[in-house]
């Protein structure tokens, strides 16, 4: 039997085939859609139109669960869709204590094959660590967040003086010792994102806010790059499932801006020694 490829293989893999960092985010609202559309024949649609632009897929398990049944039946038929070599990372923001953390382990990576799972740290490291066992996919850790109100959490001061996501950036760094923990990282705030790439030099960051969140696409690449000008996976959502105009030609023509955009950052990040 072949091994699986672990998240991390696979990323890797579709970022050098796909020449991209660009992660497209599969989040399926009806209301942005035309009266009785079949969201998902258009997931699917958005799927076959950007697989050779993506490094990554990411469905936000909410849109999927607001529809009941029928909406994760939808979830396991889109994951079970997408292109084997393109890993999936589910966005679920999943966190309980252990014994429960290991059932929504469970079923993020046996009943819904994901690759990878995003996770809150809240309740600790106990909380994280039924992810990690499984050993080839990636649990991220919510650490800097793209939304407006992250800071009133994440910049309190703790021990030592420095902020909670710093904090978080430590703990994850420890946690990674099978090398297959990551960190969220708000492309909102790409100087906070440079603080954790200092402290987490070989972690890779998943990076919404590009797009309809408004993120500095170049200035969160130059900050969050590694060493080996990766590392990175940035997460575009509705400025690709839901273009101007409309249609899977348009979500296409946002997606390969978005992934120029990523690659003329990376090279200008690399033209200047990442001393920026």
């Amino acid at each position: 039997m072949t091994a699986r490829a672990s998240f991390r293989e696979k990323y890797e893999a579709a970022a050098a085939a796909n020449d991209s960092l660009l992660c497209v985010g599969l989040d399926p609202d009806p209301s942005r859609l035309a009266p009785g559309a079949d969201i998902d024949a258009w997931l699917r649609e958005v799927v076959e139109a950007t697989a050779d632009l993506v490094c990554c897929y990411k469905p936000n398990a909410a849109f999927f669960e607001a529809r009941g049944s029928v909406g994760m039946e939808a979830l396991l038929q889109l994951i079970d869709g997408i292109p084997d070599e393109i890993p999936v990372l589910l966005d679920a923001k999943r966190g309980d204590v252990g014994h429960s953390a290991e059932f929504y382990a469970r079923a993020v990576f046996e009943v819904l094959g994901a690759d990878a799972v995003t996770v809150n740290s809240y309740l600790g490291g106990d909380a994280v660590e039924p992810f990690l066992v499984y050993e080839d996919r990636h649990a991220f850790v919510l650490c800097r967040t793209s939304n407006a109100g992250a800071g009133e959490l994440q910049d309190r001061a703790v021990g030592g003086g420095r902020p909670l996501y710093l904090e978080v950036a430590a703990r994850a760094n420890e946690w990674n010792t099978r090398g297959n923990v990551g960190l969220v990282v708000g492309a909102t705030y790409p100087e906070e994102a440079r603080a954790i790439r200092e402290l987490c030099p070989d972690l890779l960051f998943l990076m919404p806010g590009v797009g309809a969140q408004a993120g500095e696409l170049e200035a969160a690449v130059h900050a969050a790059l590694d060493a080996r000008a990766g590392g990175i996976i940035v997460n575009a959502s509705r400025s690709v499932l839901y273009p101007a105009g409309g249609g899977a030609a348009a979500s296409r023509a946002e997606a390969q801006r978005l992934r120029d955009a990523l690659r003329e950052a990376v090279r200008t990040a690399g033209h200047a020694g990442r001393a920026d």
